[in-house]
């Protein structure tokens, strides 16, 4: 059964006033105190009815949460725990519970030695201390895709706590193309992953433009003090809306791209789309369908198309179908010596 977050509130609020022995508590008293804690909580006044209550009250008596709750009412009026002792947050987990918090913890295990979610070690080896004195330990069942030995992952927190403080950096990069390395000062808005690398995305100080600097391609980073943050109320989501992948072009790459989907590679497609803008405008009795997207011409779009070899023709725009062409054609050659 789901819970949502303010009923389990209540139940909390109601469960410590059950507890208080030395006060006597009404269903009036009960909903005052779940009003009053939701509002500490909610920031908000919420209208607790009588009927929400006694609601709570029949579910904590219940199994459907294995509370069971001794909730007795005496002299007409009056609600305690016929237990003095009782309180649902002495109750034991059971074996589904067990279950589904040791797969759980095998999850969270997998990000353990991730830089950026270290203090995740400590919960869980709280949860893992507690779980595995009940329960032995199963294997994982749900593995995640990631990589902890990326270079750069080392970068994550520095960077995660200046975006956070709003404080420039000063970084040592150098591009995969480039001789030398370069020295940028930037003004770090957001941390984004795609396919499994690392990136800050922020305002270049001298150039005032957005850049994405991939974190193994850093060299040394520090603190740029001396410069002053510009907050420019950045939405990643907004910025990145037209892009697969990091790379964002200006608006002269930014073109209707139409694509001939094969059979066997349209439920790959249509399961789990390129692009939020992807558009089937086309089927055919073979199977085949078009479809369109909305995109930068970047890199990453390349790299996709290219990836699903013979499954995705480009027949739109007819530039941009040239240079898949002869992208492919390059690779072909490879093959030829």
């Amino acid at each position: 059964m789901a819970i949502n977050k303010n009923a389990l509130i209540r139940y909390r609020t109601i469960d410590k006033c059950l507890q208080n022995k030395y006060r006597k508590w009404t269903l009036n008293d009960l909903i005052a105190a779940c009003s009053e804690v939701l509002y500490e909580y909610e920031g908000r006044k919420i209208n607790v009815s009588k009927r929400t209550i006694q609601l709570d009250i029949q579910i904590m008596r219940s199994d459907k949460l294995g509370y069971n709750a001794p909730i007795v009412v005496y002299d007409k009026k009056y609600y305690k725990y016929e237990d003095p002792d009782f309180s649902i947050r002495d109750i034991p987990l059971n074996e589904t519970d067990m279950d589904i918090l040791s797969e759980t913890v095998e999850i969270l295990k997998q990000f353990k030695n991730v830089p950026l979610l270290s203090e995740l070690k400590g919960m869980i080896n709280k949860l893992e201390d507690t779980i595995y004195t009940n329960k032995n330990s199963c294997k994982t069942i749900i593995f995640l895709d990631k990589n902890e030995n990326l270079k750069g992952l080392e970068h994550t927190d520095f960077i995660y706590n200046a975006i956070l403080k709003q404080i420039c950096l000063n970084i040592a990069y150098k591009r995969f193309d480039a001789k030398h390395t370069n020295h940028h000062i930037i003004h770090p808005y957001i941390l984004k992953e795609y396919n499994n690398r690392w990136f800050v995305v922020g305002k270049e100080n001298k150039s005032g433009f957005i850049y994405n600097y991939a974190l193994d391609r850093i060299e040394h980073i520090d603190y740029a003090l001396e410069t002053e943050f510009e907050d420019i109320n950045f939405d990643g989501d907004e910025f990145y809306k037209n892009t697969i992948g990091v790379t964002v072009l200006n608006d002269k790459y930014l073109e209707e791209i139409v694509l001939k989907v094969q059979r066997k590679t349209k439920p790959y497609i249509l399961t789990k789309p390129l692009h939020t803008s992807q558009k089937v405008v086309k089927k055919f009795s073979d199977g085949s369908i078009i479809i369109k997207i909305y995109v930068h011409l970047n890199f990453e779009l390349d790299r996709l198309i290219l990836g699903f070899g013979s499954g995705i023709e480009v027949l739109k725009p007819a530039h941009y179908r040239g240079r898949i062409k002869q992208l492919l054609n390059n690779a072909l050659n490879n093959y030829k010596k």
